[in-house]
């Protein structure tokens, strides 16, 4: 590449710097291609004339700020700093100008979380008097670091049958902190970690954000494929592994006991941590999935946990927990008091009583009973209606189904726009993958918030689309 040695030197700059930063130039303006292999030591120095000992801190010095990376054996490699694709932040600036008002008159097949009419207002308006009367203003001054410690008990009572640590539970706002938190935690520059295929968006921009090496791995109906899934693990040294055990997103499936087993053992075989967000579980409809996360079957200490309370709560609290190995409490703790010192005092008490008096049991039977109503109404539908230009995996459980179109004359972006100018609204399945693609036939769509009638006028539009 000629562009590659055609760089004049400054006396007063030492000459490994002016490497990298010339080097850096070229990778973003994609001269250098994203995981172009770069010239070996020996070609690059003799070529630029100056010895190997500049060439190799000028490519540590590329590693060390997230522009290159090494495969053992075979070379050092160029990585471009990810930039949002142009359609992710179309899509993104779509559902921001969407006002209140305009509500009534779409059908949002893309929402992930509880819909307001499903909030207990009254009871939870009675327990945050109750909070007030008892605590006065200690509800909304005092501030525990790592959580009020009553609602952790509670946590490691109602959820754990006290089988944790109290010192390893962590209150967070929300999962996509507790993420972040974890991240910060075990993940460094050109770190290698491995994901789903496709997987959570907000966990990919996290990863990418601490300039890490994404591994996907491809999702088969009980989980990731374990034989690619150890071939990466035998040449690449990996931090952690992100996934969603129940009810994943965005293609619904949950990990058989067999692959949760068997990820465990080549967590502790291989040394990576499993950060696992157990996304949906609560609302299982099919009485033979039985709940067992990783935390639960881990006796390795691999797994941090993590549970957000918001998707089949109210997303206004922001509030969820983390389970830590005991190794990591110091590092995640400290990640959390450098992200914000402490979570909402007075929420943390109201929701501590909620799930103590028995509150949050009686709301999630309820939601349970009502989203599964609406889980078998865009079941049957899809399974009439778009049975022969649609295949999908059963969820059964959780807020949504993942669709591939059969038909690939129209990508799922390009139903998207279709649907869209139809006031109906579904997420493309290229928002879940690590890179823009430019062809892709899934997505998905969800029945949180939209009522039966919705689901039934936005099955017949998608069907016409898709005729």
């Amino acid at each position: 590449m000629k562009e590659l040695y055609d760089i004049t030197f400054q006396e007063e700059i030492p000459k490994y710097i002016q490497i990298a930063d010339y080097l850096k130039k070229l990778i973003d303006n994609k001269k250098i291609k994203d995981s172009e292999k770069l010239p070996t030591i020996r070609e690059l120095s003799k070529n630029l004339d100056v010895n190997k000992v500049t060439i190799v801190n000028a490519y540590n010095k590329l590693k060390a700020d997230g522009y290159a990376y090494q495969k053992v054996g075979s070379g050092t490699y160029a990585k471009r700093k990810e930039i949002t694709s142009a359609f992710n932040r179309e899509y993104s600036k779509i559902f921001k100008s969407i006002k209140s008002e305009d509500l009534e008159r779409i059908i949002d097949f893309t929402g992930e979380t509880n819909s307001e009419i499903y909030f207990p207002m009254e009871d939870f308006k009675n327990v945050i008097n109750k909070v007030l009367d008892r605590d006065g203003a200690n509800a909304l001054l005092i501030k525990e670091p790592l959580g009020y410690e009553s609602l952790r008990k509670t946590i490691n009572k109602s959820f754990w049958n006290n089988e944790i640590d109290l010192n390893n539970i962590l209150i967070v706002s929300g999962a996509q902190q507790g993420i972040d938190i974890a991240s910060k935690a075990i993940v460094n520059i050109n770190d290698n970690v491995i994901v789903e295929k496709p997987t959570y968006g907000g966990a990919i921009s996290v990863f990418k954000w601490r300039r890490a090496n994404i591994f996907e791995i491809e999702l088969e109906e009980d989980g990731v494929n374990l034989e690619a899934f150890e071939e990466i693990l035998k040449k690449n040294s990996i931090s952690c592994f992100y996934t969603m055990s129940y009810f994943h997103n965005p293609t619904g499936i949950s990990y058989s006991l067999e692959k949760k087993m068997k990820l465990l053992e080549l967590a502790n075989k291989y040394d990576f941590y499993i950060i696992e967000d157990d996304y949906l579980s609560e609302l299982i409809y099919d009485k033979k999935i039985n709940h067992e996360p990783f935390k639960s079957l881990d006796k390795y200490e691999r797994v941090i946990y993590i549970k957000s309370f918001s998707k089949v709560f109210l997303p206004g609290i922001r509030l969820g927990y983390m389970i830590t190995p005991s190794s990591f409490n110091e590092s995640i703790q400290s990640s959390k008091i450098n992200t914000d010192i402490a979570t909402s005092s007075l929420m943390q008490r109201a929701l501590e009583l909620y799930i103590s008096e028995g509150f949050w049991k009686k709301h999630i039977d309820y939601q349970q009973r009502l989203y599964e109503e609406k889980y078998q109404l865009m079941k049957n539908l899809i399974e009439s209606e778009l049975n022969d230009k649609v295949e999908y995996i059963d969820p059964k459980g959780g807020l949504y189904f993942y669709l591939k179109i059969k038909n690939e004359n129209i990508t799922s972006k390009e139903l998207f726009y279709k649907l869209k100018k139809k006031n109906v609204y579904i997420t493309p399945g290229i928002i879940f993958f690590k890179d823009s693609l430019s062809e892709d036939y899934h997505f998905r769509i969800s029945f949180s918030q939209v009522s039966k009638g919705k689901i039934i006028e936005g099955i017949e539009l998608i069907k016409e689309e898709l005729q």
